[in-house]
């Protein structure tokens, strides 16, 4: 269980459209240094230590907290006779199906073709409208869904005004001063403003809550400290996603994962700590490198 939530903190940081808080990173990188994240871009720069991530610590994981069932022969057996009984694919399964591939697709190549996220995401939901696969009042019913697009709305319009009235740039200047004082290298400054910004995650309980509180003041700060605005743009939003793993509430899975009840509250919370600092490792000292040799910095 506890490896389950780690590697889908991992991958929900190597893909812009992996977790619901990504495109908010994206637009507040937009506002901020006035570039886009693309679908292509984002995988480009996180695919290398993310799949590292993915080797390393379901390994560590698995010795330092090894399963207790280790071996499930009858699984694949299990799940053809499922399969079996499900039968073949229904035409709205299919019509879903192929929505999808449209959607992500458009999402992935939509810089060449012109198309934003939005007309994407619209133009996936038309057509399950119009085929009838999803009705609008099953959209109304995702209370979720509107719940998240209210947030996002409101996060996205305070940090906005926080720009526009002047805290981010006080805040940036006070920072600056601090860590500028040091006389560090602006690959140092950089990296004490990851760990801060990955362990106050604490005293978060959502990852969106947490970009939209700090995501445009650190990213300010690490640009005015020397830090290429780009790489600067995506490390923080890769390490906005793997701060979730350090607690059983720090993202939207979190509780679901932690409240089937297999893990005991302290080692979900120590092993959490532990995956932090190895993925932190992973992704500034290997990412690094890769960041490098594609020409982020």
């Amino acid at each position: 269980m506890l490896t389950c939530f780690q590697t889908s903190v991992i991958s929900s940081s190597m893909f812009l459209t992996a977790m619901a808080a990504n495109p908010l990173s994206a637009n507040l990188a937009f506002n901020t240094i006035k570039q886009q994240i693309g679908w292509t871009d984002w995988a480009k720069a996180a695919i290398v230590p993310g799949l590292v991530s993915l080797l390393v610590v379901p390994l560590i994981l698995y010795v330092i907290y090894p399963p207790t069932v280790k071996s499930s022969p009858d699984a694949p057996k299990l799940a053809k006779e499922k399969l079996e009984k499900m039968g073949p694919m229904s035409k709205n399964e299919i019509i879903m199906a192929g929505t999808l591939l449209l959607t992500v697709g458009l999402w992935i190549f939509g810089g060449m073709l012109n198309v934003d996220a939005v007309t994407s995401a619209i133009l996936g939901l038309s057509v399950l409208l119009v085929t009838g696969v999803v009705t609008w009042k099953e959209c109304l019913a995702e209370s979720v869904a509107w719940d998240t697009l209210t947030w996002f709305a409101a996060l996205i319009a305070m940090a906005g005004y926080l720009n526009k009235y002047g805290l981010i740039s006080w805040f940036s200047e006070t920072v600056v001063k601090v860590i500028g004082g040091l006389g560090l290298s602006w690959q140092l400054s950089f990296g004490i403003l990851v760990l801060l910004y990955f362990y106050s995650h604490y005293f978060f309980a959502s990852g969106a809550a947490h970009i939209g509180a700090m995501y445009t003041a650190f990213l300010s700060v690490a640009s005015a400290l020397g830090t290429p605005p780009y790489l600067g743009a995506l490390v923080l939003s890769f390490i906005s996603n793997l701060m979730g793993g350090i607690t059983h509430y720090g993202i939207g899975s979190a509780p679901i994962f932690y409240g089937a009840g297999y893990v005991p509250l302290a080692k979900w919370w120590g092993y959490g700590f532990l995956t932090s600092v190895v993925n932190i490792i992973i992704w500034l000292g290997v990412g690094s490198i890769w960041w490098k040799a594609i020409g982020l910095w």
